[in-house]
């Protein structure tokens, strides 16, 4: 099997995606466009060292990265040449677990992403299925048992050199600050392999649910489970705690998990409208909105020197990447209110950047304004945001004018 993890067109696929995917340099201080001439220095010696089971990966760079919610997602950052590795390893591995996985689980596998999962979800709704057991896995990633995860693994990997390079990799440790710790439990994320392993290690979970014919939809850690009745959801998350934490030896956060109505709670960004009748449908939360205007509040703040062709576009770059995403919500008052409110925002930036009374008057009278009313409005002491949402804003700095500029839309 190892023969086949390294072989020529692996290892390319693998290339390919490790350069395509980018990211930052690990403990060796090299990134990904220096990769092509790592390999062509040190590959005939790794090839060996592999095969021989005397590689040994370098450790782990820790990157702490802020939560939405205040705390810190801490990341591990491989080197380059063990991202190669590792990608490798998820190529040849991934079409072997996949086609055994449930049906129910949507995250980091082929032809399957988020929408999928929440269209799932919408269909259990609708089915009369309104409750939602939201179970919220403690630090999942940091706390994989690995014995177990090894064990899992060696059902189907005969290869036992592959199994000694999977944990070492579990194992290598974790560089904070130039100090390097011993890493016994947990999948590190931000490593090719983990997103798999992660997987083959909830695949326990999946297969007790359906087992137990409960309806569930699962992307990554990230589950919830749905029942007919508020006693049926109740029985099956204390049945369902009771199995990850003495069964599969993993934490659950009493604090963020719940038992409660699909419209009260979140999953994977986006929530439901409330429906007794059969009909409800996807909404973008409310938390996923606030984290956009936030971001949208940074690029359009009015400190930022910068020209509006280039916060136009920085504002695009955010947008269409977020519409692209939530363009599976059904109810548009919101985006329409978000645009709204954008409009506003430039406006109001647009005005200071006219700074002077006779700049003001000359602007808005070359915008088609009568001088009676540029007079009136250029020596207005209003401030800012309230001179964005002014009728004479409205009408000169309209819809067309910041389409000409090139404000992509959210609607």
């Amino acid at each position: 099997m190892l023969e086949d993890v390294l072989h020529r067109d692996n290892l390319n696929q693998a290339y390919l995606k490790v350069v395509q995917n980018k990211g930052t340099a690990g403990v060796d201080g090299r990134d990904t466009t220096e990769l092509k001439h790592q390999i062509s220095e040190e590959w005939t010696d790794v090839h060996e060292r592999l095969l021989s089971g005397t590689y040994q990966p370098s450790p782990i760079r820790r990157v702490k990265i802020p939560k939405p919610d205040g705390g810190q997602r801490k990341l591990g950052i491989p080197t380059v040449m063990d991202r190669l590795i590792q990608q490798a390893l998820n190529l040849y591995l991934q079409p072997i677990y996949d086609p055994a996985f449930s049906e129910h689980s949507y995250g980091f596998r082929p032809g399957r992403r988020a929408h999928d999962a929440v269209r799932k979800a919408k269909q259990y709704i609708n089915e009369g299925y309104t409750w939602v057991v939201d179970i919220d896995l403690e630090k999942f990633f940091d706390t994989v048992n690995h014995d177990r995860l090894m064990r899992t693994l060696s059902h189907r990997i005969q290869d036992g050199r592959i199994l000694r390079i999977i944990r070492k990799y579990l194992q290598a440790g974790m560089m904070d600050q130039g100090v390097t710790q011993a890493n016994t439990m947990g999948t590190p994320q931000g490593s090719p392999l983990s997103p798999l392993l992660s997987n083959i290690v909830l695949d326990e979970w999946d297969k007790e649910m359906e087992k137990r014919g409960i309806r569930f939809v699962r992307y990554a850690d990230d589950c919830q489970i749905y029942a007919g009745s508020r006693k049926a959801a109740e029985r099956i998350f204390r049945k369902m705690t009771r199995f990850l934490e003495k069964t599969m030896r993993l934490k659950v956060n009493q604090t963020k998990s719940a038992v409660d109505r699909p419209w009260k709670r979140k999953f994977l960004g986006f929530s439901f409208t409330a429906s007794s009748k059969g009909n409800s449908k996807i909404r973008v939360h409310r938390t996923s909105l606030e984290r956009a205007k936030d971001r949208i509040r940074t690029i359009t703040s009015r400190r930022w020197s910068i020209s509006m062709e280039d916060r136009i576009k920085k504002l695009n770059q955010f947008l269409v990447g977020w519409r692209n995403y939530f363009a599976l919500a059904e109810t548009p008052t919101p985006f329409r209110r978000m645009m709204e409110w954008i409009r506003r925002r430039l406006r109001m930036i647009r005005w200071k950047e006219w700074k002077t009374p006779k700049t003001r008057k000359r602007k808005l009278r070359g915008l088609g304004v009568s001088p009676a009313k540029a007079h009136e409005w250029g020596n207005t002491r209003k401030g800012y945001w309230r001179v964005a949402c002014s009728p004479i804003l409205h009408h000169t700095l309209n819809d067309a004018y910041w389409r000409r500029l090139g404000l992509k839309s959210l609607i």
